[in-house]
């Protein structure tokens, strides 16, 4: 009987319902249960009070549970050109960023996976060196390189390139500087990463048999990196459409990002049911992307096992 319990509480035999239970504990803690709040909030209905809103759930007198769901707020968030605008200028700087990134970070990375080793660490870690410094920071010194006597204002009216500084702060501009600027490295290694596993010999192969290098390049080592470029464009389009701190420091009042919106619905506004009913939204438009993230990346794996 001892022998059988043994066997039955044997670390092979709960070593993996341990393992799983601890990240599915986490996401049931920390994303399940606040989604759940903030979906309960989205259909309350907004009140002077503390906490903001009305409660969902209420019991009546003769002790009967009574359920009141406001749609008023998904309802004013596709009528309120406000937020419509907000959220497809978001989509349009998150698609324009996500394009760039691929544009600039595509060669970066196949430069560094065809590099030598020692040169490729090296590489490497100037990709990552940005990361070692305050997010904030960067930002902020964006602010002083774009304005109108920043350095790139002085620069070009020193070399006579320009006659009066060109207005690039505080624009769409900016905001995509911004935003290229930060979220490059999450496009150059996904990519690294997918292309430094290529195998060379079937460059090799093609050149053998007369393809040009970009022949080769079209034929074989673009279709093979798409996963890796679905993975970055993913890491880079996702966070990209609510971000908050970049079109705030950089951007213009005028064009206002979704990330924006939400902050002042719950900061300012105190209008806490639009504001959720607005995180939900974006979620529901992420959760696309995001199962196109996972089923890319778990295509890569399954290739890689």
């Amino acid at each position: 009987m001892l022998q059988q319990l043994r066997q039955y509480f044997s670390v092979e035999r709960l070593g993996r319902p341990v393992a799983t239970a601890v990240p599915m504990l986490w996401l049931v803690l920390f994303f399940l249960v606040p989604f759940l709040i903030v979906l309960k909030i989205s259909f309350s209905e907004v009140l002077m009070a503390m906490p903001p809103y009305a409660p969902m759930f209420e019991w009546s007198h003769d002790m009967l549970l009574a359920i009141k769901l406001h749609l008023a707020n998904y309802h004013f968030l596709f009528t309120d050109p406000l937020y419509l605008d907000s959220f497809f200028y978001s989509i349009k700087v998150a698609t324009v960023s996500t394009l760039v990134c691929l544009l600039l970070g595509y060669p970066m990375a196949l430069a560094i996976a065809r590099a030598s080793a020692t040169r490729r660490s090296v590489l490497l870690m100037l990709v990552i060196l940005p990361f070692w410094t305050s997010f904030l920071l960067r930002i902020y010194a964006w602010i002083g390189l774009l304005k109108d006597d920043g350095l790139i204002n002085n620069a070009l009216l020193a070399l006579h390139l320009i006659h009066s500084p060109l207005v690039m702060a505080n624009t769409s501009f900016a905001v995509y500087i911004g935003i290229v600027y930060s979220y490059l490295p999450f496009m150059v290694l996904p990519l690294y990463a997918n292309l430094e596993k290529h195998d060379s010999t079937l460059l090799e192969a093609a050149a053998d048999l007369g393809a040009a290098p970009w022949k080769a390049f079209v034929r074989i080592t673009f279709p093979l990196s798409i996963p890796g470029v679905v993975a970055g464009a993913m890491l880079v389009f996702i966070p990209a459409v609510g971000e908050y701190v970049i079109p705030t420091l950089l951007g213009s009042a005028n064009q206002l990002m979704i990330g924006r919106v939400l902050s002042d619905e719950f900061f300012e506004n105190r209008d806490w049911p639009v504001a959720s009913a607005v995180a939900i939204l974006i979620l529901i438009v992420l959760l696309g992307p995001i199962v196109i993230f996972q089923r890319y990346r778990s295509r890569e794996l399954g290739a890689d096992a």
